[in-house]
């Protein structure tokens, strides 16, 4: 495991060779956003980001991808980025190490994904001793993978499931492709791949009703006294983004943007990837989920039992959201979803 003087170095790092590699030499005061998992759930932003949604608002976000929760976190304390998109998961073992983090919104309450297993298995009781390959333990991959196992029933301890870091989703869906692991909860684009590679399907957790929030819109305490304006800035131009997604007539735009930032060449992957997105993923129900966020905590002690102690009415903060219903923001973007 990295020393904390080690992770710090490796953020700054980070940060210093995004400025020097990916910003644009025009870009104004950019807007760093830390996140870890390279796959839709990050799509809104690449979303509000191309399409000029937040630049309405006066901010201008990139997003910066790095390893794991842990490096989000450290990424954040640095001051390397203000803004992170995290895990719940994550959140909550960077809380109760001393981390005073905030958590704004979500713009997702469910996960879309499917469990995919190699060939030969042909059933749950077939998991038994089997592996499952996740990004890093305790991180956003990790958390949706073990509630949609629970969701399923299934006790990890009874039945012995190994979990295992293999890397992200597409080192993941290679992995389970080639062998090397036995099982992975995917998203249904990355799982559209393991089956065209042979591997097959056991459950569609998009189905299951599980209390869930997904990654969500976070920062230091101390910045909500002097950067509540960008806080608010950031979080219009993420719901204009889930509306924009959610807009049929916008489908062929938003499906290009997944393709580039997924890299995904085939036009089926595309639209598979789109429809999740839309028809699964993206809520404009974004403020914080108590009860989600409990059950996220309950599953998070299975590998930190500090997590318990974790005060939720610390983390999460309502008040941005309650201001754009009161104010009349959210009630007109809701509107426009009716037309």
């Amino acid at each position: 495991m990295r020393s904390g003087r080690s992770l710090l170095c490796f953020a700054r790092t980070l940060v210093v060779g995004y400025f020097l590699l990916a910003a644009p030499a025009h870009a104004a005061d950019p807007l760093l956003v830390a996140y870890g998992g390279h796959n839709e759930t990050t799509a809104p932003w690449w979303v509000g980001i191309e399409k000029g949604l937040f630049r309405k608002h006066g901010v201008d976000p990139q997003m910066l991808q790095v390893r794991s929760g842990q490096i989000i976190m450290t990424t954040l304390a640095t001051g390397g980025a203000p803004v992170v998109w995290p895990s719940p998961s994550s959140v909550l073992s960077a809380a109760v190490g001393g981390l005073k983090i905030v958590c704004l919104a979500s713009g997702s309450n469910k996960i879309p994904r499917e469990l995919v297993v190699r060939k030969g298995i042909e059933s749950l009781e077939d998991l038994r001793g089997r592996i499952f390959g996740v990004q890093s333990i305790g991180g956003g991959f990790w958390l949706q993978t073990m509630a949609v196992i629970e969701g399923l029933g299934l006790d990890p301890d009874k039945y012995q499931l190994k979990i295992r870091v293999v890397g992200d989703t597409g080192t993941a869906t290679q992995a389970l492709v080639s062998g090397n692991i036995d099982a992975a909860v995917l998203p249904y684009s990355f799982a559209d791949i393991a089956k065209r590679g042979g591997a097959r399907v056991l459950a569609d957790s998009g189905q299951l009703k599980l209390a869930y929030q997904g990654s969500s819109l976070c920062t230091l305490r101390e910045s909500m006294a002097h950067s509540g304006e960008m806080l608010t800035a950031l979080l219009k131009g993420l719901i204009e983004s889930l509306v924009y997604i959610q807009e049929p007539a916008h489908k062929r735009e938003v499906i290009e943007v997944l393709k580039k930032h997924l890299r995904l060449s085939k036009e089926e992957e595309g639209d598979a990837s789109y429809k999740v997105l839309r028809l699964q993923m993206t809520t404009l129900d974004v403020a914080p989920n108590f009860d989600a966020w409990k059950a996220i905590r309950r599953t998070v002690s299975r590998v930190n039992p500090k997590v318990q102690e974790a005060d939720l009415d610390q983390i999460l903060v309502g008040s941005y959201v309650r201001n754009l219903e009161e104010n009349g923001f959210l009630p007109e973007m809701r509107k426009k979803l009716l037309h």
